[in-house]
């Protein structure tokens, strides 16, 4: 069975956030993805239509798993269940656990349900610094190196490791 490493991006900002995303690195083995790595924390500004939010809690995990891309997704979104998201909120809502797929090696693919690399690796800090805190030397599949990026201007406080 072929073995992948990807990368996940984690966020919060209802309830216990920190335990949230502790929670997300217990879960994740269940679900098929071996945590390999974890990133330092970082506070960030919510992002898209609803601002008028907590700051969130994010961080990077890179991960080994057989599981297919849309499989990995599936599980992603069983993790976010588990930890009481709400999948019928608008778009960008307050939530206790978001876990985005970012990477997954050098796959390159768009369907219905997922788009590798995630869309916004290139765009948002509070993404690409846990990234490159994981991997300074990171690239994505079609040669961008994500370290050469520039970083935008959104605030990403570096707090405490998760584990």
């Amino acid at each position: 069975m072929l073995e992948r490493t990807g990368y996940l991006g984690l966020g919060s900002n209802v309830g216990d956030s920190e335990g949230h995303l502790r929670a997300a690195l217990a879960l994740l083995p269940t679900h098929g993805a071996q945590v390999i790595a974890v990133s330092s924390t970082y506070v960030t500004e919510p992002v898209g239509e609803i601002l008028d939010q907590p700051d969130f809690l994010n961080a990077a995990v890179r991960i080994r798993t057989a599981l297919e891309p849309e499989e990995l997704l599936d599980a992603c979104k069983a993790v976010e269940a588990e930890r009481g998201r709400q999948f019928d909120l608008p778009r960008h809502s307050p939530r206790p656990l978001d876990v985005d797929l970012l990477l997954l090696d050098e796959i390159e693919l768009v369907t219905d349900r997922l788009t590798l690399p995630h869309p916004e690796v290139r765009n948002r800090r509070f993404v690409l610094a846990p990234l490159l805190e994981l991997d300074p030397d990171l690239t994505l599949p079609d040669g961008t190196v994500l370290a050469a990026l520039p970083a935008n201007e959104q605030r990403a406080e570096r707090r405490a490791p998760l584990a």
